[in-house]
């Protein structure tokens, strides 16, 4: 494999490392974010998935937005899809939504990059679904710098 690839990723993930520092870590949500669509803003913004749309780079549901959103202090553009769409409101509201579930008091102990990806993977309690695993794996291979899935 030539270095090229490597480099690429590693500006990447340096880029968007700048953009927000938040609850989940920034080496978590870039991993995440390059699982779902290899960190590019998807064109168009939306795809239907299994039962709903998935939108912007880190694939957001409706439900996952709106209870972001509930949280209210973050305003998340008060639209699902134009805040998919923007680097910062799709950071912000996947940290709204990790800061309400991803919690010691949900998970049983403090929350780590396994629980905020299983958690983006199947909502709520996906932290405790084997259904999540093999989303956990991808995510794990990218946190040890490997850009291949």
């Amino acid at each position: 494999m030539s270095p090229a690839p490597v480099i690429l990723f590693a500006s990447l993930i340096g880029c968007l490392g700048a953009v927000h520092a938040g609850y989940v870590p920034d080496d978590c949500m870039n991993c995440i974010c390059y699982v779902e669509t290899g960190c590019r803003m998807p064109d168009p913004i939306c795809n239907m998935d299994i039962h709903s749309l998935s939108c912007g780079p880190f694939q957001l549901k409706h439900s996952h937005w709106l209870d972001a959103h509930q949280g209210g202090d973050v305003p998340l553009m008060n639209d699902y899809q134009r805040c998919a769409a923007s680097w910062t409101c799709s950071r912000q509201a996947l940290n709204a939504y990790m800061e309400r579930y991803a919690i010691l008091s949900r998970l049983g102990h403090s929350p780590t990059c396994q629980d905020f990806s299983r958690i983006h993977h199947e909502g709520p309690n996906g932290f405790k679904s084997a259904e999540t695993v093999a989303y956990w794996e991808q995510v794990k291979k990218c946190l040890r710098g490997g850009p291949e899935l």
